[in-house]
């Protein structure tokens, strides 16, 4: 598959470099046109900037995603898995990400228990132990296997704990953020159709009322 780069700007004409090798790869195009998929690919990316700016994340932390292209159709999730949507979202995120050096990890769809999908490099520096499984659009999800072909050396774990996370569609992404969670409100609200919903994480408060806290850390 074509990968997308992190620095270059994705125009129109990627979008027909994907749509023609997934017919040659004998995968069946959705009927999203290329001036459809960018909207989509600048939504993500706005979203994704609203949150890494937002929640203040560093080089290397990380950022967890999940994504249903069947909301951002507005379908059903589960009932509408598209790979050109996938592209198309993921390549805004991940070039947001890229921007500021965070780490990106895809979760999966329920099928594989949400695990999620990250560069070996980030599973290794955070001590997660890779699994054998390799997304599929029905079992693991679009988003989750556009991250597999794009990512340099890419892994499967089963739990990580983010420092912050876009929730695509209602897939339930809270069981890889740390504690404590915290929303964050964005201004773009939708990619597509699907409902954006946001978080970023903060320390937890420990002591009783005579306790001083670091501001730059709430």
């Amino acid at each position: 598959m074509k990968r997308l780069s992190e620095d270059s700007p994705i125009t129109i004409n990627d979008f027909e470099e994907v749509r023609i090798e997934m017919s040659i790869n004998g995968i069946n195009p959705t009927e999203e046109t290329p001036e459809e998929l960018l909207q989509l690919t600048q939504e993500a990316y706005q979203a994704a900037k609203e949150l890494l700016e937002a929640a203040k994340l560093q080089a290397k932390d990380l950022l967890v995603v999940g994504c249903s292209t069947s909301e951002v159709a507005g379908a059903r999730i589960g009932s509408y898995s598209s790979p050109q949507m996938a592209e198309a979202v993921f390549g805004g995120i991940r070039k947001a990400a890229g921007e500021k050096d965070v780490y990106l990890a895809a979760q999966c769809c329920e099928h594989l228990n949400r695990a999620l999908i990250l560069e070996k490099e980030a599973a290794l520096r955070y001590g997660y132990e890779p699994v054998n499984v390799i997304p599929q659009p029905k079992a693991g999800g679009s988003f989750a296997t556009a991250a597999y072909h794009h990512f340099s050396d890419p892994v499967a774990v089963e739990h990580i704990r983010a420092h912050a996370g876009i929730d695509i569609g209602d897939t339930l992404i809270g069981m890889h953020l740390r504690e404590v969670a915290v929303p964050v409100r964005i201004a773009q609200k939708t990619i597509g159709e699907a409902h954006v919903v946001c978080a970023r994480t903060r320390y937890k408060f420990v002591g009783g009322s005579r306790a001083v806290y670091d501001e730059a850390l709430l």
